[in-house]
């Protein structure tokens, strides 16, 4: 069961949203991923983020996007993956939801963008890089990343299949 939202800026909402960008088409479309930086484990994924107050998950997807990858995207050019992943919150960031907060509501987005030089935050990621499907699936780290990659990577092989 999901924790209700809670109003208190002090906090994080338990709800985020992930965007998995991708660029070209077909045997070429290589997907965009991101190092955590060491102290916040490391590890390959996506651009994720917590919603703001006030804030609708395009918003936030929109929002994050920018932020950590300098990429401009709009409501408009978001892929609506129709998948939300709900997963229990890692226990080294539970202080940063309210109390009995324990399950994070994601809702998955895909963007189509050129493959370009991004531009990090520093604060949350050090390297990235463009890699094809398999690999990118090798790499990632969460079950979460993979399925919503998994969609993305089946849209655009069926509008590849319809073209």
């Amino acid at each position: 069961m999901l924790t209700p939202l809670i109003l208190n800026p002090m906090y994080k909402q338990p709800r985020s949203v992930q965007v998995v960008i991708f660029a070209g088409g077909g045997s070429a479309r290589k997907y965009l991923l991101l190092r955590r930086i060491a102290s916040h484990g490391g590890f390959w994924q996506s651009v994720t983020g917590s919603l703001e107050l006030g804030e609708s998950p395009e918003q936030a997807a929109v929002r994050e996007v920018q932020e950590e990858t300098g990429i401009e995207a709009s409501i408009g050019s978001l892929i609506d993956l129709r998948l939300k992943n709900v997963f229990k919150i890692a226990p080294e960031w539970l202080n940063k939801y309210a109390p009995g907060t324990v399950y994070n509501e994601e809702v998955c987005f895909a963007l189509k963008a050129s493959e370009i030089v991004v531009r990090l935050d520093s604060r949350e990621h050090d390297e990235y890089q463009w890699a094809g499907y398999d690999e990118s699936m090798r790499l990632l780290f969460w079950e979460s990343s993979k399925r919503a990659f998994a969609a993305t990577n089946r849209i655009e092989n069926q509008a590849d299949d319809e073209a």
